[in-house]
């Protein structure tokens, strides 16, 4: 019987740590250009993309899954064993990464600096805070919220529409109490009485174009697109028309720089921006992978949840504004989700997992297989190589790994049994070798759609062809909202669909890959700033945002001024 792991933290604690700089001449990133925080942590410069380098450029690689379960099914900590293995194969490569909303990280999903034997160091400070990214997006957010505010007390010259405001204001930790306020109570000066409200800085349309800004100049003029409300005339009113986009940009200009640290073997990790993956993109920056490619022989980035979502966002939206190409997908696979798209048992965050899913059940994962089949199928639509990883826990059975791996043989797609998170880069090596394999065949990407496109046949395309609904039913305000942001001259934008992550339907119940159903569109936004139009199918209160912290009661410092509780 193999002994426990130790949790992720003593893992990490019990780490050496590599000189950054050494990191860093791994992606021929020169100490010149690294903007130290402390001692184990350093932003980049922009500017080393305008250096010349000797290497070529690499290979791309997304890292993507199934439908997930609620708790996740390890696509941070397989990107990270991915690049740990491909270094054991005397390759340079780099993770490109998320940074954690620190709501999730109080609450039940805890940490996500990767597991066990394959994290990104130090862990601690990438959950708690990492180079102030997130306060430098809730400030500049805040801010424009506070200029709103200010513009409607001084007169409104603008004639925004006060039940017509669209822009919130945000924070990074969970507060329910906050999802729905009343401002400008009190005396005159206090400001204009209206109903506003919170959501999480993750959401935040500021993080999003964050990620896709390219300069510092871009970042500017997305700031300055954003769309804050509209006059009872229909017209909308931007931050610029605000005076407000100079100052945010000021704000964010130190957050805009990708945050390099490293993996538990010492490799190159970029963790950079943190957008919510089922309603808005859901990948680290375009500035992470393009300094990456520069640098590395493979990058690997990852894109939030499963293919449906976080590949086809990837897809769509990230690598229109990047320019680069994807030369192979991971798809994410794990026995307990096959068996949870069994519709035979229940998974419910904070709860055991139920006995009988531990048990050895081969017929079960069998059952399941077609909601992975259906995420290999969206990556092929746009032209790129599948690789499945199975995640492996320690109470898998070696009868449930192989059915996976005939299935995929069936499809002709490559498949390793990977166990990364308890061996590492070691764990990591089959996976590595045949990613590699896949990278170097030749690929035929095209996107689902052209921009041209009206937005109702975008919205069409994507709930047919990567959902598998029947159709889309529009609800009179999505309708209304559709002919207003094509008259306003957003209907070139891509579109993305914020929606549960829990099942490929709109309805997070249902399991496995649903056939006969249509996506129901209760509403559209524009989020002009980030460069997209957004399609909230569902109910919206079954993704996650502002929920409950149990996280956090465990979560405290020891006498010797070290973290516990953080896993």
């Amino acid at each position: 019987m193999t002994s426990p792991l130790p949790s992720d933290l003593e893992i990490a604690s019990a780490a050496t740590l590599r000189p950054l700089e050494d990191v860093a001449a791994e992606l021929d990133v020169t100490p010149a250009h690294l903007e130290p925080y402390g001692r184990d942590v350093a932003k980049i410069d922009l500017a080393v993309l305008g250096e010349p380098t000797q290497r070529h450029t690499a290979k791309y690689v997304v890292v993507t899954a199934i439908t997930p379960t609620p708790l996740g099914e390890g696509k941070t900590t397989t990107a990270v064993g991915l690049v740990q293995g491909l270094g054991r194969l005397g390759r340079r490569a780099v993770v490109a990464l998320r940074q954690p909303s620190m709501g999730p990280t109080f609450g039940i999903k805890g940490g996500a600096a990767g597991g066990g034997y394959s994290q990104v160091l130090p862990m601690e400070r990438l959950n708690l805070h990492l180079t102030g990214d997130f306060h430098a997006v809730t400030a500049a957010h805040n801010l424009l919220a506070a200029m709103i505010d200010n513009h409607l007390h001084h007169g409104n010259e603008l004639g925004l529409d006060l039940r017509n405001i669209t822009w919130r204001r945000v924070l990074d930790v969970n507060d329910r109490a906050l999802r729905n306020v009343v401002v400008g109570l009190g005396a005159r000066e206090d400001g204009v009485v209206r109903e506003t409200g919170f959501d999480i800085t993750a959401a935040s349309e500021v993080m999003v174009l964050l990620t896709l800004a390219t300069s510092l100049q871009d970042l500017r003029e997305r700031l300055g697109r954003i769309v804050v409300g509209y006059t009872t005339a229909g017209k909308g009113v931007t931050a610029d028309d605000l005076h407000a986009a100079g100052a945010m940009a000021a704000l964010l200009s130190d957050a805009l720089k990708p945050n390099l640290l490293q993996t538990l073997e010492g490799g190159p990790a970029i963790v950079h921006c943190g957008p919510f993956g089922n309603i808005a993109t859901g990948t680290s920056s375009v500035t992470a992978d393009l300094i990456g490619m520069r640098g590395s022989d493979y990058v690997v980035t990852e894109a939030g949840f499963g293919a449906d979502m976080g590949a086809e966002r990837f897809f769509d939206v990230k690598c229109r504004v990047s320019g680069l190409r994807p030369d192979a997908a991971v798809v994410v696979a794990t026995v307990r989700a096959l068996k949870s798209h069994s519709g035979h048992w229940s998974i419910r965050p904070g709860k055991p997992l139920p006995d009988g899913l531990l048990a050895e059940n081969p017929s079960d994962v069998e059952a399941g297989l077609p909601n992975l089949r259906k995420h290999i199928e969206i990556v092929r639509r746009f032209g790129v190589t599948p690789v499945v990883a199975i995640n492996a826990f320690p109470d898998d059975h070696a009868s449930e790994h192989e059915v996976i791996r005939r299935f995929c043989s069936r499809l002709g797609v490559r498949a390793a049994v990977t166990t990364h998170v308890a061996d590492g880069g070691a764990g990591a090596r089959e996976l590595a070798e045949i990613v590699m394999e896949a990278a170097h065949e030749p690929t035929r990407f095209e996107f689902l759609y052209p921009l041209d496109l009206p937005l109702e046949q975008k919205i069409e395309a994507i709930a047919t062809q990567i959902y598998g609904a029947d159709g889309i039913e529009l609800s009179p305000a999505a309708a209304r909202g559709l002919r207003d942001y094509e008259r306003l001259g957003f209907g070139g934008l891509p579109v993305v669909i914020a929606k549960t992550h829990l099942s490929i339907s709109s309805d997070p119940t249902l399991k496995g890959a649903p056939r006969g159903w249509r996506m129901p569109v209760r509403e559209v936004r524009a989020a002009v700033g980030a460069g997209y139009v957004y399609a909230i199918c569902g109910d919206m209160r079954t993704m996650p945002g502002l929920s409950s912290s149990p996280n956090a009661e465990r979560i405290d410092v020891d006498a010797d001024g070290s973290v516990t509780g953080l896993s």
